[in-house]
């Protein structure tokens, strides 16, 4: 018993001296300079595009002046290099604490922006894209969520410098929900699941009337009502389906 203790408290120092190792090498990391050298260095490192030297930098001195003259602009700039990292995560949750303590700062708006920007660049995958793999299949909750942050900046600040490339950004953002849904009515399809493929395929007309979905959603539903022996419904959708696509 007694050899057991001496094995377990050499362990246990051993492993404090390597936490203290640890702490202390990130600690020296970042050096202990004024706030406007710190920033004047970590804005050189975003540049330069040096993101994650810029983060510590920045997460040095949110951690070190909470309340000195750059927080604001630290937590912005921070927001930023998590969003440049892809840490989808951290980029969210400051964004969040920077909307909930700054609700009327001048650039709040900036934070929604960067809000629809970090769950877009979720959603996005660079592999899949690379290689052009159709991911219409892949749970769109970032997309959605996006689309979302996106449509509330113009709600709230319509004359908001990132209007404009907000709503472009809602144009492809709504294809790809659009494409998605029209995926699950294709499933449908597959599985012999005819009512359930027309729900959905008219659930892309009405919510996407504005996509490229239209004409293969407005297909589905004249397929999906005739399989169900629903000829007004079916007639309906070939009407609508001719008058906005003639050349179907």
């Amino acid at each position: 018993m007694a050899k057991q203790r001496s094995v377990m408290l050499t362990l246990t120092l051993a492993f404090a001296l390597v936490v203290t190792g640890c702490s202390s090498t990130k600690k020296d990391l970042v050096p202990d300079e004024p706030p406007e050298v710190l920033y004047q260095d970590a804005q050189k490192r975003l540049q330069s595009g040096n993101f994650f030297r810029a983060a510590e930098l920045l997460e040095a001195m949110d951690s070190r002046y909470p309340f000195g003259p750059y927080s604001n602009q630290v937590q912005l700039d921070l927001i930023y290099a998590y969003y440049k990292l892809d840490d989808t995560a951290r980029a969210l949750a400051n964004i969040d604490r920077f909307i909930r303590l700054n609700p009327n700062h001048p650039s709040v708006d900036y934070a929604y922006y960067m809000r629809g920007l970090t769950n877009m660049s979720a959603d996005y995958n660079f592999i899949q894209n690379l290689f052009n793999i159709d991911r219409a299949d892949r749970d769109p909750a970032y997309a959605r969520q996006a689309f979302a942050d996106f449509r509330q900046l113009l709600r709230q600040y319509p004359d908001s410098v990132y209007a404009a490339d907000a709503q472009a950004r809602m144009i492809g953002l709504k294809n790809r929900l659009a494409k998605h849904d029209l995926t699950v009515a294709q499933y449908y399809i597959k599985r012999g699941a005819w009512l359930a493929a027309a729900n959905r395929a008219k659930y892309v007309v009405q919510t996407y009337p504005d996509t490229e979905m239209m004409k293969p959603a407005l297909e589905i539903m004249a397929e999906a009502y005739s399989t169900l022996g629903l000829t007004e419904m079916a007639n309906n959708a070939k009407a609508v389906l001719r008058a906005n696509f003639p050349n179907s």
